[in-house]
């Protein structure tokens, strides 16, 4: 009973900046991983982000220097600052999450998506 959702995509142009948010709720015992990916319609689903309960991170070659995931582990929530926006980052953006089940288990949760749409 988890459930993961996203707020926060739009349209914004070339050189702007938007700012993601994905909160989990539900029952679960705790978090571990969150992170976020995209996909284009026709591509495959990637990663973009992703940060440990920790604090530790990574980030595709692509947004490195221009994005940056932080999370408030408190809230269960995790976000996307977006800089530099450029045409090839339009996409569906998903928030993930690997989490914790009362049976000791890490199960793979997905939001829905939030488009992003980077265009003149």
């Amino acid at each position: 009973q988890v459930q993961l959702v996203e707020s926060g995509g739009g349209l914004v142009q070339p050189g702007g900046s938007l700012r993601l948010s994905c909160a989990a709720s539900g029952s679960f015992v705790s978090i571990r991983n969150m992170g976020w990916y995209r996909q284009v319609s026709g591509k495959e689903r990637e990663l973009v982000t992703s940060m440990t309960n920790g604090g530790s991170t990574n980030y595709a070659d692509s947004v490195k220097g221009r994005f940056t995931i932080s999370r408030d582990n408190a809230k269960n929530t995790v976000y996307l600052q977006m800089n530099s926006l450029i045409p090839e980052d339009t996409a569906v953006y998903y928030c993930n999450a690997e989490i914790r089940n009362y049976f000791s288990e890490f199960v793979n949760y997905w939001g829905k998506g939030t488009l992003v749409t980077v265009s003149s």
